[in-house]
């Protein structure tokens, strides 16, 4: 098949289609960002939307029916940034609804690698006689969608690490002390972070030292799950991560088989009487410790797609050594401690040519401090 020549109007309307797609950041997930728009045959827009919450409509269905007058749809172009669903999920499929329209021509960004539809929606438009033209500014929807396209492929979250250091590469002081290494604006960045993914995830050891809340408060936004690796399955219950309003987005992740089945109810805060209102996962251990693999592919089977991980040294080691993170961000704070914890240490790397490369690496200024980028 002869591949799609696109005009400058083409990338024009996909673009805004997927600027459009990002609204639905933060809300949408475990499904894919998509925007769409409709043009009709003058080249006016005359319809658009985006998949604004999982569980709703999907970009397509929004983008219809803000058409004012349907008559417009005859011989329109329908741009939409991901390949329309052809299969009934929690809405009914998109393919099918765009198939029966008199639109001419439909653009899609990318194909959709999910095993439900994987060009079935493209071959559902092709059979209803519209013309549908794949490809334009994939590599951008590629981007935008890093999350869902490693969820679907892979069937466990996409794996990012924050780590705030010094310029010598230290996340604690040697008494201890870890707030503030970032500045105001770095840690307002960071609670902008959280609102992208679905969970942030620390260690026992960060909950003990640092007793965060792990919650979106500089910043406005969704609330994302808490998970916290609890191996021994041992953090009071009197911290943050129990004790406030979003003790319900909690998950508790151990290898303590022993101290998990002591309550007929797992799900009862073994601790304490009180119901936890939470979730707890049991998963293996490994080497002695949580094993991370397994704790993803539960998070997974849980619809969560994507995890910021704020690490302690212990557990980013775990996570690199164990090639289980996809992407880095680290903040380094224009300070010098000396002495103190390191953000990452113990990767069993001797040489400077074995030592591991970021890939994509961006840069930027966030107040006082540097942002460093990167994919694994």
């Amino acid at each position: 098949m002869t591949e799609p020549v696109f005009s400058k109007e083409d990338q024009s309307f996909m673009r805004r289609a997927i600027i459009l797609a990002q609204k639905g950041e933060g809300y949408v997930s475990p499904n894919p960002l998509v925007g769409c728009i409709i043009v009709n045959r003058a080249g006016k827009v005359i319809g658009k939307g985006y998949h604004q919450k999982f569980g709703k409509a999907h970009a397509e269905i929004n983008a219809l029916n803000s058409v004012k007058d349907k008559a417009e749809l005859k011989d329109a172009t329908v741009y939409v940034t991901l390949e329309p669903c052809s299969h009934m999920g929690k809405t009914p499929p998109c393919a099918l609804a765009l198939a029966a329209l008199p639109i001419k021509r439909v653009v899609v960004g990318l194909k959709d690698p999910n095993p439900k539809v994987n060009g079935a929606g493209i071959k559902m438009l092709r059979e209803a006689g519209i013309q549908v033209d794949s490809g334009l500014l994939s590599d951008n929807v590629a981007a935008q969608n890093e999350f869902f396209l490693h969820y679907i492929r892979h069937g466990r979250p996409f794996v990012s690490l924050k780590i705030a250091q010094t310029l010598d590469g230290y996340i604690a002081a040697a008494d201890g002390s870890s707030q503030w290494i970032t500045g105001k604006a770095a840690r307002a960045h960071v609670h902008k972070l959280r609102t992208r993914y679905d969970g942030v995830m620390v260690g026992r050891n960060t909950v003990m030292n640092d007793n965060p809340r792990l919650t979106v408060r500089h910043v406005e936004g969704r609330q994302p799950k808490r998970i916290i690796i609890d191996g021994p399955l041992s953090i009071p219950r009197s911290m943050n991560i129990y004790a406030d309003q979003y003790e319900e987005k909690t998950v508790i992740i151990t290898h303590n088989v022993e101290k998990y089945s002591k309550s007929a109810d797992p799900m009862l805060d073994i601790l304490n009487p009180r119901r936890f209102r939470g979730k707890t996962l049991l998963v293996s251990s490994f080497e002695g410790h949580t094993d991370l693999d397994e704790a993803l592919e539960a998070l997974g089977s849980l619809g969560i797609a994507s995890v910021l991980t704020e690490p302690g040294s212990n557990l980013a080691r775990a996570i690199i050594r164990r090639k289980l993170a996809d992407k880095l961000y680290l903040f380094v704070a224009p300070k010098l401690l000396g002495a103190g914890t390191r953000s990452v240490t113990g990767l069993g790397i001797n040489k400077i040519d074995e030592a591991l490369e970021l890939k994509r690496i961006s840069s930027e200024n966030i107040g006082d401090d540097l942002l460093i980028t990167g994919y694994f």
